[in-house]
């Protein structure tokens, strides 16, 4: 699964309501007109979903608390996350259809980019996936059941009724999502804005909690909080001491890892 995380974009947490169950997902599309740009151009994907979410957050009458689905799928296999897990969609019409199911758009249209290609049925698939390992049920509908909408589209209504098949070219999402090297790097960046200490105190944990990740990269997260900007003299004393501390523990650990 490739999933590009709110972080990544740039989101704060989502103010949606919470929900953790529902009895499914529902598919949507767009329903305007979408750039076939989208197919050659990953950055215009990325840019599709914000402006969906711009738009959102600017419509009064509707009042969102945030873009309306919990996840995005792009022509390229990535699964963009909007409201995420365990919050309530505002995308399906009314609230008792946003509480009976989560939602999840592909990004195609009524015009121009129709049709889905086979990454992103394997990424939809993927929402599916993820959401029911957090409380959806095994119910996959469009946007169409229950709402008088062509949403979402023929292509994907007539996959959905299929039962919405994974395309035998795509893996399926593991059972424990993982962030990769790039995901975590966005996170550590993060932490160094609020300050050094965060940083330096995450990547112990990092590196004891985590088999997977490799002993230069943690050391690199540990050793590159020393450069905040607004550290304070004595905190950069400090900073030093626990650095050393972790570094020695991590070379100890790369010898057993060496073994």
């Amino acid at each position: 699964m490739k999933l590009v995380t709110r972080a990544q974009l740039g989101w704060p947490a989502s103010a949606a309501p919470t929900q953790t169950s529902t009895k499914g997902v529902k598919i949507h599309y767009e329903g305007t007109p979408v750039s076939t740009r989208l197919l050659t151009d990953h950055d215009a994907c990325i840019a599709e979903w914000k402006a969906i979410r711009a738009s959102h957050l600017a419509n009064k009458q509707e009042n969102y608390s945030d873009v309306a689905y919990n996840y995005a799928a792009c022509p390229h296999g990535y699964l963009l996350e909007g409201r995420g897990i365990g919050k309530r969609t505002g995308a399906n019409g009314n609230q008792d259809l946003n509480r009976a199911h989560y939602a999840i758009v592909g990004l195609v249209g009524s015009s121009g980019l129709t049709e889905p290609t086979d990454a992103m049925l394997g990424a939809l698939r993927d929402g599916i996936d993820l959401l029911r390992q957090h409380g959806a049920g095994n119910e996959i509908k469009g946007h169409r059941d229950g709402y008088a909408t062509e949403c979402p589209g023929a292509k994907l209504y007539a996959w959905v009724q299929k039962g919405a098949p994974r395309p035998a070219a795509t893996s399926p999402a593991p059972s424990t999502p993982k962030e990769t090297d790039m995901q975590l790097n966005d996170r550590v960046n993060l932490t160094e804005k609020v300050n050094g200490k965060t940083r330096l105190l995450w990547a112990g944990e990092l590196i004891q909690n985590r088999s997977d990740i490799s002993v230069e990269y943690a050391l690199g997260c540990a050793a590159a909080s020393l450069f905040v900007a607004n550290a304070a003299k004595g905190e950069i004393e400090a900073l030093t001491k626990k650095v050393d501390a972790l570094t020695a523990a991590i070379t100890k650990l790369a010898a057993v890892k060496g073994a």
